[in-house]
């Protein structure tokens, strides 16, 4: 269990490696031979790995079709339910769509809105397009984290997921799938350098990344600055449990082809989610996973 204070600044050290890939044009990013980039290294070793004091890098972990099912189960069902928070709620009331299946299955053009301000003099009403395109940063799961308190309430937490617990925990089998932020990037999101000490369990962080690569910088006994492709893992444990890490910089035009057209269907005739194909072009969704207590 960690005693960590989660509001102390990180180190120097960090920030300055965080600020620099901030910065960084996508044309350098190329070129910089600091940045490790495990799926590069996975074409010479097909067993390749990256351990770094307790962290754990695997690239092209799950395939095509498992990043499709996720995604699905991640934001058509568990990004409209109530039961779980997300970023908006903080100043906003979310009208929900009929029986809570997904927010997608409002039309992008249509102008009602689906976030209703709480205080109208500071925020205004969004649509659905503002929304899901920009608006909507990240959900819990399960535990429901206070990002104010940076604390979890004391009330118990709704069901995690079943299928994605089932999912993650098959594959992770030293971490109980808890508690969960999924987080939701554009091109020009960051994620700030931080520590996530709130839990008290030491079992290891899991994050899966799906859509645009990032990097992904975190500082253990040295600082790294890694290239994270759609389908890899990362488990943070041991000394790198409660290491201090970021997001500086979502890399654009990166999304893999066979993510590009979701929520859509890979043909036009699926017509469920037509209106919104080609959200996923824009777009990095990361879920990261961890167990509340021992």
């Amino acid at each position: 269990m960690s005693a960590l204070d989660p509001h102390e600044r990180p180190p120097e050290q960090i920030r300055a490696v965080y600020k620099k890939y901030q910065r960084m044009k996508s044309d350098d990013l190329e070129k910089d031979t600091a940045i490790v980039d495990p799926e590069r290294q996975l074409h010479v070793d097909p067993d390749a790995k990256l351990r770094v004091a307790g962290l754990l890098i695997v690239p092209s972990l799950l395939p095509p079709d498992t990043q499709l099912t996720l995604l699905s189960r991640l934001l058509h069902r568990d990004l409209a339910q109530p039961s779980h928070l997300t970023n908006i709620h903080t100043h906003y009331h979310l009208s929900y769509p009929p029986s809570a299946s997904s927010f997608f299955t409002l039309p992008p053009t249509s102008p009602a809105a689906v976030a209703h301000p709480k205080d109208p003099s500071v925020h205004r009403p969004l649509n659905i397009s503002q929304l899901l395109n920009k608006k909507m940063r990240w959900t819990t799961l399960g535990g429901q984290y206070d990002w104010t308190a940076k604390r979890y309430p004391d009330a118990t937490p709704p069901a995690f997921p079943s299928d994605v617990k089932g999912l993650l925990e098959d594959i992770f089998t030293n971490t109980k799938a808890e508690a969960a932020i999924v987080n939701l990037y554009s091109p020009g999101d960051t994620l700030s350098v931080h520590r996530d000490v709130a839990e008290g369990s030491d079992a290891g962080l899991i994050s899966i990344s799906l859509g645009c690569d990032a990097i992904f910088v975190i500082g253990t006994s040295r600082v790294l600055a890694i290239r994270l492709r759609s389908g890899s893992a990362v488990c943070m444990s041991g000394a790198s449990r409660f290491a201090w890490h970021g997001v500086p910089q979502i890399v654009p035009d990166t999304c893999p082809a066979y993510l590009e057209s979701w929520p859509a269907g890979k043909t036009v005739d699926d017509t469920e989610f037509e209106a919104w194909r080609g959200w996923m072009a824009r777009k990095r969704i990361n879920v990261n996973v961890r167990q509340m207590w021992d």
